[in-house]
Protein backbone atom coordinates (compact mmCIF):
# COMPACT_ATOMS: atom_id res chain seq x y z
CA UNK A 1 0.00 0.00 0.00
CA UNK A 2 2.69 2.48 0.99
CA UNK A 3 5.14 2.03 -1.87
CA UNK A 4 2.77 2.67 -4.78
CA UNK A 5 2.10 6.36 -4.12
CA UNK A 6 3.84 8.77 -6.51
CA UNK A 7 4.90 11.71 -4.31
CA UNK A 8 6.50 14.74 -5.93
CA UNK A 9 7.22 17.57 -3.50
CA UNK A 10 9.19 20.67 -4.49
CA UNK A 11 12.72 20.55 -3.11
CA UNK A 12 13.59 23.64 -1.09
CA UNK A 13 16.35 24.83 1.20
CA UNK A 14 15.85 23.96 4.86
CA UNK A 15 15.45 27.65 5.74
CA UNK A 16 12.87 28.41 3.04
CA UNK A 17 9.53 29.82 4.16
CA UNK A 18 7.51 27.11 2.42
CA UNK A 19 8.12 23.60 3.72
CA UNK A 20 6.54 20.54 2.12
CA UNK A 21 4.53 18.03 4.11
CA UNK A 22 5.67 14.40 4.10
CA UNK A 23 4.26 11.46 2.16
CA UNK A 24 2.77 10.02 5.36
CA UNK A 25 1.15 13.34 6.22
CA UNK A 26 -0.52 13.42 2.78
CA UNK A 27 -1.84 9.89 3.39
CA UNK A 28 -3.06 10.84 6.88
CA UNK A 29 -4.87 13.94 5.60
CA UNK A 30 -6.57 11.95 2.83
CA UNK A 31 -7.68 9.22 5.24
CA UNK A 32 -9.12 11.90 7.53
CA UNK A 33 -11.02 13.55 4.67
CA UNK A 34 -11.99 10.61 2.43
CA UNK A 35 -12.13 7.71 4.90
CA UNK A 36 -9.80 5.10 6.36
CA UNK A 37 -9.66 3.15 3.10
CA UNK A 38 -8.66 6.13 0.95
CA UNK A 39 -5.71 5.28 -1.28
CA UNK A 40 -3.59 8.08 -2.71
CA UNK A 41 -2.18 7.31 -6.15
CA UNK A 42 -0.18 10.52 -6.53
CA UNK A 43 0.52 13.84 -4.86
CA UNK A 44 2.27 16.50 -6.93
CA UNK A 45 3.20 19.83 -5.38
CA UNK A 46 2.29 22.84 -7.52
CA UNK A 47 4.73 25.72 -7.47
CA UNK A 48 2.68 28.78 -8.43
CA UNK A 49 1.70 29.92 -4.92
CA UNK A 50 4.20 31.60 -2.61
CA UNK A 51 2.43 31.14 0.72
CA UNK A 52 0.58 27.85 1.21
CA UNK A 53 1.90 24.50 -0.02
CA UNK A 54 -0.45 23.23 -2.74
CA UNK A 55 -0.74 19.65 -4.03
CA UNK A 56 -2.69 17.99 -6.82
CA UNK A 57 -3.93 14.70 -5.37
CA UNK A 58 -5.16 11.68 -7.33
CA UNK A 59 -7.18 9.12 -5.37
CA UNK A 60 -8.12 5.60 -6.35
CA UNK A 61 -11.77 5.41 -7.41
CA UNK A 62 -12.14 9.17 -7.95
CA UNK A 63 -12.48 10.51 -11.49
CA UNK A 64 -11.05 13.95 -10.80
CA UNK A 65 -8.01 14.96 -8.80
CA UNK A 66 -8.48 17.25 -5.80
CA UNK A 67 -6.37 20.10 -4.47
CA UNK A 68 -4.78 20.00 -1.01
CA UNK A 69 -3.58 23.33 0.39
CA UNK A 70 -1.52 23.37 3.58
CA UNK A 71 -0.91 26.58 5.52
CA UNK A 72 2.49 27.49 7.00
CA UNK A 73 3.16 26.37 10.55
CA UNK A 74 1.60 28.88 12.99
CA UNK A 75 5.02 30.02 14.21
CA UNK A 76 6.05 30.99 10.67
CA UNK A 77 3.05 33.24 10.05
CA UNK A 78 3.37 37.01 10.29
CA UNK A 79 0.89 38.99 12.38
CA UNK A 80 -0.43 40.69 9.24
CA UNK A 81 -0.92 37.27 7.60
CA UNK A 82 -2.34 35.47 10.61
CA UNK A 83 -4.49 32.43 9.75
CA UNK A 84 -5.08 33.45 6.14
CA UNK A 85 -6.57 30.07 5.29
CA UNK A 86 -9.18 30.47 8.03
CA UNK A 87 -9.92 33.93 6.65
CA UNK A 88 -10.47 32.45 3.19
CA UNK A 89 -12.81 29.81 4.60
CA UNK A 90 -14.78 32.49 6.45
CA UNK A 91 -15.11 34.49 3.22
CA UNK A 92 -16.75 31.69 1.18
CA UNK A 93 -20.35 32.51 2.23
CA UNK A 94 -19.76 36.14 1.23
CA UNK A 95 -18.37 35.18 -2.19
CA UNK A 96 -21.49 33.43 -3.49
CA UNK A 97 -21.65 36.13 -6.18
CA UNK A 98 -18.68 34.44 -7.91
CA UNK A 99 -19.35 30.88 -6.70
CA UNK A 100 -19.34 29.39 -10.24
CA UNK A 101 -15.73 30.55 -10.64
CA UNK A 102 -14.44 29.30 -7.29
CA UNK A 103 -13.23 25.89 -6.11
CA UNK A 104 -15.59 24.17 -3.68
CA UNK A 105 -14.33 23.28 -0.21
CA UNK A 106 -14.47 19.53 0.36
CA UNK A 107 -12.99 19.72 3.87
CA UNK A 108 -11.17 22.16 6.12
CA UNK A 109 -9.32 21.08 9.26
CA UNK A 110 -8.00 23.48 11.90
CA UNK A 111 -7.69 20.78 14.62
CA UNK A 112 -3.96 20.06 14.06
CA UNK A 113 -4.65 16.44 14.99
CA UNK A 114 -3.27 14.97 11.74
CA UNK A 115 -0.61 17.63 11.09
CA UNK A 116 0.35 20.73 13.04
CA UNK A 117 -0.86 23.05 10.28
CA UNK A 118 -4.23 24.16 8.92
CA UNK A 119 -5.24 22.54 5.64
CA UNK A 120 -8.07 22.60 3.15
CA UNK A 121 -9.09 20.14 0.42
CA UNK A 122 -10.84 21.70 -2.57
CA UNK A 123 -12.18 20.71 -5.97
CA UNK A 124 -9.82 21.10 -8.91
CA UNK A 125 -10.71 23.99 -11.19
CA UNK A 126 -10.74 23.48 -14.93
CA UNK A 127 -8.55 25.62 -17.13
CA UNK A 128 -4.98 26.87 -17.35
CA UNK A 129 -3.34 29.45 -15.04
CA UNK A 130 -3.73 32.85 -16.70
CA UNK A 131 0.02 33.66 -16.54
CA UNK A 132 0.63 30.53 -18.67
CA UNK A 133 -2.21 31.15 -21.13
CA UNK A 134 -2.81 34.87 -21.68
CA UNK A 135 0.42 35.31 -23.63
CA UNK A 136 -0.80 32.78 -26.21
CA UNK A 137 -3.32 35.36 -27.43
CA UNK A 138 -2.49 38.43 -29.54
CA UNK A 139 -2.44 41.56 -27.39
CA UNK A 140 -5.44 42.88 -29.31
CA UNK A 141 -7.54 40.28 -27.44
CA UNK A 142 -6.20 41.09 -23.97
CA UNK A 143 -8.75 43.85 -23.25
CA UNK A 144 -11.46 41.15 -23.20
CA UNK A 145 -9.60 39.51 -20.30
CA UNK A 146 -9.38 42.75 -18.33
CA UNK A 147 -13.04 43.56 -18.95
CA UNK A 148 -13.90 40.20 -17.36
CA UNK A 149 -11.62 41.05 -14.42
CA UNK A 150 -13.51 44.34 -14.04
CA UNK A 151 -16.83 42.50 -13.91
CA UNK A 152 -15.58 40.05 -11.27
CA UNK A 153 -14.14 42.87 -9.14
CA UNK A 154 -17.34 44.91 -9.49
CA UNK A 155 -19.46 41.95 -8.37
CA UNK A 156 -17.23 41.23 -5.35
CA UNK A 157 -17.09 44.90 -4.36
CA UNK A 158 -20.90 45.12 -4.46
CA UNK A 159 -21.11 42.82 -1.41
CA UNK A 160 -21.74 44.80 1.78
CA UNK A 161 -20.30 43.61 5.07
CA UNK A 162 -20.85 43.77 8.83
CA UNK A 163 -17.60 45.45 9.89
CA UNK A 164 -14.25 46.78 8.66
CA UNK A 165 -11.09 44.65 8.62
CA UNK A 166 -10.40 40.99 7.74
CA UNK A 167 -13.49 38.90 7.02
CA UNK A 168 -12.65 36.50 9.88
CA UNK A 169 -11.79 39.43 12.17
CA UNK A 170 -10.62 41.27 14.11
CA UNK A 171 -13.59 43.53 13.40
CA UNK A 172 -13.29 47.32 13.46
CA UNK A 173 -16.09 49.84 13.75
CA UNK A 174 -14.45 52.43 11.52
CA UNK A 175 -12.35 52.28 8.36
CA UNK A 176 -9.57 54.38 9.89
CA UNK A 177 -9.17 51.90 12.75
CA UNK A 178 -8.86 49.00 10.29
CA UNK A 179 -6.32 50.80 8.07
CA UNK A 180 -4.15 52.04 10.94
CA UNK A 181 -4.19 48.61 12.63
CA UNK A 182 -3.11 47.00 9.35
CA UNK A 183 -0.25 49.49 8.88
CA UNK A 184 0.93 48.90 12.45
CA UNK A 185 0.75 45.10 12.09
CA UNK A 186 2.87 45.19 8.94
CA UNK A 187 5.35 47.53 10.67
CA UNK A 188 5.61 45.11 13.61
CA UNK A 189 6.24 42.24 11.17
CA UNK A 190 8.99 44.25 9.47
CA UNK A 191 10.55 44.88 12.90
CA UNK A 192 10.45 41.14 13.61
CA UNK A 193 12.65 40.35 10.58
CA UNK A 194 15.05 43.22 11.20
CA UNK A 195 13.77 45.61 8.52
CA UNK A 196 13.31 49.33 9.11
CA UNK A 197 9.62 50.18 9.40
CA UNK A 198 9.97 53.87 10.31
CA UNK A 199 8.50 55.00 6.98
CA UNK A 200 5.39 52.85 7.41
CA UNK A 201 4.92 54.19 10.93
CA UNK A 202 5.07 57.74 9.55
CA UNK A 203 2.27 56.81 7.16
CA UNK A 204 0.28 55.39 10.10
CA UNK A 205 0.79 58.67 11.96
CA UNK A 206 -0.48 60.65 8.96
CA UNK A 207 -3.48 58.34 8.72
CA UNK A 208 -4.16 58.84 12.43
CA UNK A 209 -3.97 62.62 12.09
CA UNK A 210 -6.27 62.65 9.05
CA UNK A 211 -8.53 59.79 10.07
CA UNK A 212 -11.63 61.85 9.26
CA UNK A 213 -10.77 61.51 5.55
CA UNK A 214 -10.59 57.73 5.90
CA UNK A 215 -13.83 57.72 7.88
CA UNK A 216 -15.71 59.29 4.99
CA UNK A 217 -15.94 55.58 4.06
CA UNK A 218 -18.83 54.32 6.17
CA UNK A 219 -20.00 51.21 4.31
CA UNK A 220 -17.69 48.16 4.37
CA UNK A 221 -17.42 46.44 0.99
CA UNK A 222 -15.87 43.05 0.26
CA UNK A 223 -12.28 43.35 -1.02
CA UNK A 224 -10.72 40.30 -2.67
CA UNK A 225 -7.26 41.16 -1.34
CA UNK A 226 -5.20 39.47 -4.06
CA UNK A 227 -7.28 39.10 -7.23
CA UNK A 228 -5.21 39.59 -10.36
CA UNK A 229 -3.81 37.55 -13.26
CA UNK A 230 -1.78 35.18 -11.07
CA UNK A 231 -4.92 33.96 -9.26
CA UNK A 232 -7.12 33.42 -12.32
CA UNK A 233 -7.70 30.40 -14.57
CA UNK A 234 -8.41 30.65 -18.31
CA UNK A 235 -10.15 28.24 -20.68
CA UNK A 236 -7.47 26.17 -22.41
CA UNK A 237 -9.15 26.06 -25.82
CA UNK A 238 -11.21 29.27 -26.21
CA UNK A 239 -10.42 31.51 -29.19
CA UNK A 240 -10.23 34.53 -26.90
CA UNK A 241 -9.34 34.83 -23.19
CA UNK A 242 -12.15 33.42 -21.07
CA UNK A 243 -11.88 33.40 -17.28
CA UNK A 244 -13.07 30.06 -15.88
CA UNK A 245 -11.79 30.21 -12.31
CA UNK A 246 -10.63 32.40 -9.43
CA UNK A 247 -8.20 31.15 -6.77
CA UNK A 248 -6.75 32.01 -3.37
CA UNK A 249 -9.21 34.44 -1.82
CA UNK A 250 -7.36 34.28 1.50
CA UNK A 251 -6.65 37.99 1.94
CA UNK A 252 -10.27 39.14 1.78
CA UNK A 253 -11.26 42.04 3.99
CA UNK A 254 -14.00 44.61 4.41
CA UNK A 255 -13.24 48.16 3.46
CA UNK A 256 -13.02 50.86 0.78
CA UNK A 257 -13.09 49.44 -2.75
CA UNK A 258 -10.04 51.41 -4.03
CA UNK A 259 -7.97 49.80 -1.24
CA UNK A 260 -8.17 46.43 -3.00
CA UNK A 261 -5.06 45.00 -4.66
CA UNK A 262 -7.12 44.53 -7.83
CA UNK A 263 -7.64 48.28 -8.16
CA UNK A 264 -3.94 48.96 -7.63
CA UNK A 265 -3.05 46.52 -10.41
CA UNK A 266 -5.71 47.90 -12.75
CA UNK A 267 -4.13 51.35 -12.34
CA UNK A 268 -0.52 50.19 -12.57
CA UNK A 269 0.06 50.70 -16.32
CA UNK A 270 -1.67 52.53 -19.19
CA UNK A 271 -1.98 49.42 -21.34
CA UNK A 272 -4.66 46.82 -22.18
CA UNK A 273 -5.70 46.71 -18.54
CA UNK A 274 -7.49 50.04 -19.01
CA UNK A 275 -10.37 47.93 -20.37
CA UNK A 276 -10.95 46.93 -16.72
CA UNK A 277 -12.72 50.26 -16.14
CA UNK A 278 -15.15 49.69 -19.02
CA UNK A 279 -16.94 47.01 -16.99
CA UNK A 280 -15.98 48.04 -13.45
CA UNK A 281 -16.87 51.73 -13.73
CA UNK A 282 -14.60 54.76 -13.57
CA UNK A 283 -12.57 55.38 -10.39
CA UNK A 284 -13.25 58.28 -8.02
CA UNK A 285 -10.72 61.03 -8.77
CA UNK A 286 -11.76 63.46 -6.00
CA UNK A 287 -9.03 64.95 -3.81
CA UNK A 288 -10.09 62.89 -0.79
CA UNK A 289 -10.15 59.65 -2.81
CA UNK A 290 -6.70 60.35 -4.26
CA UNK A 291 -5.33 61.04 -0.76
CA UNK A 292 -6.79 57.78 0.54
CA UNK A 293 -5.30 55.91 -2.42
CA UNK A 294 -1.82 57.04 -1.35
CA UNK A 295 -2.41 55.61 2.14
CA UNK A 296 -3.51 52.34 0.50
CA UNK A 297 -0.41 52.36 -1.71
CA UNK A 298 1.79 52.67 1.38
CA UNK A 299 0.03 49.66 2.90
CA UNK A 300 0.58 47.66 -0.30
CA UNK A 301 4.27 48.65 -0.33
CA UNK A 302 4.69 47.51 3.27
CA UNK A 303 3.15 44.14 2.47
CA UNK A 304 5.25 43.88 -0.70
CA UNK A 305 8.42 44.60 1.33
CA UNK A 306 7.51 41.80 3.71
CA UNK A 307 6.84 39.33 0.90
CA UNK A 308 10.05 40.27 -0.92
CA UNK A 309 11.98 39.65 2.28
CA UNK A 310 10.33 36.25 2.61
CA UNK A 311 11.39 35.45 -0.97
CA UNK A 312 14.97 36.70 -0.30
CA UNK A 313 14.55 39.46 -2.92
CA UNK A 314 16.95 41.98 -1.41
CA UNK A 315 16.87 44.33 -4.42
CA UNK A 316 13.08 44.39 -4.24
CA UNK A 317 13.19 45.17 -0.52
CA UNK A 318 15.54 48.07 -1.24
CA UNK A 319 13.28 49.41 -3.99
CA UNK A 320 10.32 49.45 -1.59
CA UNK A 321 12.02 52.15 0.48
CA UNK A 322 12.41 54.59 -2.43
CA UNK A 323 8.81 53.91 -3.51
CA UNK A 324 7.62 54.57 0.05
CA UNK A 325 9.61 57.81 0.19
CA UNK A 326 7.71 59.05 -2.85
CA UNK A 327 4.38 58.15 -1.26
CA UNK A 328 5.31 59.87 2.00
CA UNK A 329 6.40 63.00 0.12
CA UNK A 330 2.98 63.15 -1.54
CA UNK A 331 1.18 62.75 1.79
CA UNK A 332 3.01 65.39 3.82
Amino acid sequence: MGSSMDFRPIERASGAFQQSVTINEVRGICRRVFGADARVLSATELGAGMYNNTYRIELEGQERPVILRVAPEPGRQFRSEHQLMRNEYASVPWLAVIAPLMPQVIAADWSHEVIGRDYMVQTLLDGVPAPDRLGDYPRALWPAFFRQMGTIARDVHAVRGPHFGPVAGPAYGTWSEAVIASLEEIATDLDSVGLDAADLRKVAAVAEHERAVLDEITEPRLLSGDLWTVNVMLDGTSLEPEITGVLDMDRTWWGDRPADWTIRMAMAKPDEREAFWESYGLPDRSAAAMWRSRIYEARHLGAIRLERHRLSNTDGVRESYSAMRAVLASLT
